[in-house]
């Protein structure tokens, strides 16, 4: 999916899908905190994604969308926190959609392949 064009040097860049971490529960929500999503490091590495990285949450309950940074949280653990003011916007228990993007020339865009995962939906824990 393309979401934008930028031009750099006259190469064209678009901003296309790169991972996605597909339909996890969300496990808590602590608004205490400064901001973020914690994130199973197990998941995070599987969908190809880094510490620190901006990633869009779609809540598949109610059609929110949130942009934050990824947290790496307990390997194995299924964790899937929503921390900050985000977790506002979130109920343990909501079933949500983590993607990532990224800026690539046109021609490398077009033949470039996403990591999509599908964890288990009970437990968000790999299959």
């Amino acid at each position: 999916m393309v979401l934008k064009n930028i031009y750099l040097c006259n190469i064209m860049m678009v901003e296309i899908f790169k991972s996605k971490i597909h339909r996890v529960k969300v496990t808590g929500a602590e608004l205490d905190y400064i901001g973020s999503i914690t994130i199973d490091a197990d998941l995070v590495d599987a969908a190809n994604m880094i510490e620190g990285e901006k990633v869009q949450i779609v809540n598949v309950n109610n059609g929110e969308r949130i942009e934050t940074y990824i947290i790496k949280g307990k390997r194995g653990s299924g964790e899937i926190t929503l921390n900050g003011p985000a977790a506002r916007r979130v109920q343990k228990g909501d079933v949500i959609i983590i993607i990532s993007y990224t800026w690539m020339d046109m021609a490398e865009a077009k033949n470039f392949k996403p990591t999509i995962v599908f964890p288990d939906t009970e437990t968000n824990l790999l299959k």
